[in-house]
């Protein structure tokens, strides 16, 4: 049986909300992360072909973000950083969505830099509420990266936190401490038998 026929076992034809790519999308429509091994919320919609591969299907249009831009209050603790240190916060951020290639200190010292020298940290940080977007397809709501941070700095960089939080990364350990963490994990889960017999 082939793969095209399995997904039309699986999922109905007439179901326009998913799609199966017949190529992978070129980098600047979708820059999905690669596999990392850390436990984010799985899409609804996965399936195993019989070469042990998965189709990933994406919605056609970008989701929602967990949490509103105003919920501040759902994460007391998140809100409270990022009102008296949003550098930390946003540090925080920036080497998650970096995936480690900048540290969580270089990012906030660049942050606070930029803020006691030009007043505009919002110029800096919008850009990696972009990067985020694209890695989880997340839409540009309700306006463009820049004008909420330039707006509300704090509300974006407090759902913007929420939302990495929501997909499975505890900000407090930064991205090596998660990549160690789930390896724990991982070495901690039980084995699972392919079959079973008599």
């Amino acid at each position: 049986m082939n793969s095209t026929s399995e997904i039309k076992s699986v999922y109905k034809e007439g179901d326009s909300r998913y799609y199966v790519p017949s190529a992978p999308p070129p980098p600047s429509h979708f820059d999905y992360p690669t596999a990392t091994g850390i436990p984010v919320n799985s899409h609804p919609l996965s399936s195993n072909t019989d070469n042990n591969s998965t189709i990933q299907f994406h919605p056609k249009h970008p989701v929602s973000w967990s949490s509103g831009l105003c919920n501040c209050f759902d994460d007391i603790s998140t809100c409270c950083l990022t009102c008296w240190c949003p550098c930390i916060t946003f540090g925080r951020i920036a080497e998650i969505v970096d995936r480690g290639s900048t540290s969580c200190g270089a990012s906030a010292a660049l942050y606070t830099l930029i803020l006691c020298v030009t007043g505009c940290s919002c110029l800096y940080s919008c850009f990696y509420r972009s990067k985020l977007r694209g890695q989880y397809f997340l839409e540009e709501s309700p306006c463009t990266d820049c004008c909420i941070h330039c707006c509300c700095e704090e509300c974006s960089l407090c759902q913007e936190y929420r939302e990495l939080k929501h997909h499975g990364f505890d900000m407090s350990i930064g991205w090596y401490g998660n990549m160690e963490r789930q390896k724990r994990l991982d070495a901690m889960a039980p084995v699972v038998q392919g079959t079973m017999s008599r």
